[in-house]
């Protein structure tokens, strides 16, 4: 037992024995019947109880301090003091509450079966023990009071010990099912990993070992036979390209699942007329403007990662905003290489997540979509700051920002303006790499 379960069991039996001081005291006086000749006549004094009376109540509640530790000695010692006290104490009403208590313990600490045994032995010494009331009717009222107290103190007890069973049952079921949902997610991040490994490899290994194959061919035939060296390097062109796609489309199922992947380019953003041309057949007006933005001055895994950004934007345009127009901007400064696009549709009344800046981005509302924070993935590999949500919010999330963007963005905010404020905006900047090695050098200063 804990210093906390010994701090209760004290505790009950003093609460146990005041109650008992008081039942005492009251029924000796003439509080409850305040008659005195009915009194008498029910064979109850009118006297102040004496240190022997506390004394013997004390000897049926003090031992409820160890009533956990030896349960059945001390329902026996309580329950025999009782009876053996209660008969010489004419007239004085002694409380049955320490023995009720001890039989609550046994009932809770107990089986069935010993419970049992402990009422059953309660109920026939209440009925046969001597009384201190000369009143038949007295006496059958107190003998009938008793019983049903050690009866009701034996019932919830042993309710008591089922709802604890129960509820640690249900806790235990729930860390099982918990240890079960880890161990099948284990087991499936297993599989699916083998599985992965064995796409790639099916992708990979055919293309790059003939790549290889090429790409030796050119180099023994550069000199002699330039003609079909250039051959050579055309397969390895065409054979790394057709790979990549494969590749690019083994992710796009990854990331959607069951879903049916819309079928946009992939490459950089020379081919972003691509789409403006998918967003246009769906019904969408598009404003592009490029004018400060060169992509030839753009590392390319940057430009590739704006243009992939910007597809999987256009993608959530078209699946879930029923916007009519669109503005793209491209620009390029001293902050970095910056993405905004915004529409005017029903905006984004998903769930939130937050990326590495701590910014709010939503998620889709049943938690299966991936394109948002495909694309905050995309830009926190690369150093960057990501926006996507609300146009006001906008203005507010990039004074959070540290140290980049903050004016791009605020500068992209500001030309679209004349959409509308329920639409959806997502903004991006992504610094170019002396920039990066400047500001990491600006923050060591």
């Amino acid at each position: 037992m804990s210093v906390r379960d010994w701090a209760i069991d004290v505790t009950v039996a003093a609460v146990a024995f005041s109650f008992g001081c008081i039942q005492l005291m009251v029924t000796a006086s003439s509080i409850v019947v305040p008659d005195l000749a009915f009194r008498q006549y029910l064979g109850m004094v009118n006297v102040v109880p004496t240190t022997a009376a506390f004394i013997a109540l004390a000897l049926t509640c003090v031992p409820l301090i160890v009533r956990r530790k030896i349960p059945w000695i001390v329902f026996l010692w309580c329950f025999g003091v009782y009876l053996v006290i209660q008969t010489k104490n004419a007239g004085l009403s002694l409380s049955i509450i320490g023995p009720a208590i001890a039989l609550f313990t046994i009932a809770v600490e107990q089986g069935r079966i010993q419970t049992l045994i402990a009422t059953l032995i309660a109920v026939v010494g209440l009925m046969f023990a001597d009384t201190p009331f000369g009143s038949p009717s007295l006496i059958f009222f107190t003998r009938f009071q008793n019983t049903t107290i050690m009866i009701a103190a034996a019932i919830a007890g042993y309710a008591y010990k089922t709802h604890n069973a129960y509820v640690h049952e249900t806790e235990e079921r729930a860390r099982e099912a918990e240890r079960t949902r880890e161990e099948e997610a284990a087991r499936r991040v297993e599989e699916e990993r083998v599985r992965i490994a064995r796409e790639v490899h099916d992708i990979t290994a055919h293309s790059l070992s003939a790549v290889s194959i090429q790409a030796a061919a050119a180099e023994r035939l550069l000199d002699k036979n330039p003609e079909a060296a250039r051959q050579a390097l055309a397969t390895v062109r065409s054979t790394s390209k057709n790979a990549l796609e494969d590749i690019r489309s083994m992710i796009g199922v990854l990331r959607q699942g069951d879903e049916n992947p819309e079928m946009l380019p992939t490459g950089s953003t020379e081919r972003i007329q691509d789409v403006i041309s998918f967003l246009e057949s769906a019904g969408c007006v598009v404003e592009l403007d490029t004018t400060h933005y060169d992509r030839t001055r753009v590392p390319a895994h940057v430009d590739m990662a704006l243009f992939g950004i910007l597809r999987e934007a256009a993608t959530n345009i078209v699946r879930h905003s029923q916007a009519n127009f669109v503005l793209i901007r491209l620009t390029q400064n001293a902050h970095g290489a910056c993405l905004l696009v915004q529409d005017n549709g029903e905006g984004y009344l998903g769930q939130s997540m937050v990326n590495r800046s701590g910014i709010a981005l939503p998620v889709s509302a049943d938690g299966k979509g991936h394109g948002i924070a495909g694309m905050a993935e995309r830009v926190g590999v690369l150093g960057g700051l990501f926006y996507a949500g609300a146009p006001d919010g906008l203005q507010t999330s990039s004074q959070e920002l540290s140290i980049l963007g903050v004016h791009t963005l605020q500068t992209a905010a500001h030309g679209a303006q004349a959409l509308a404020s329920s639409g959806f905006v997502v903004a991006v900047c992504i610094p170019l790499p002396d920039q990066t090695r400047a500001t990491k050098e600006r923050t060591h200063e």
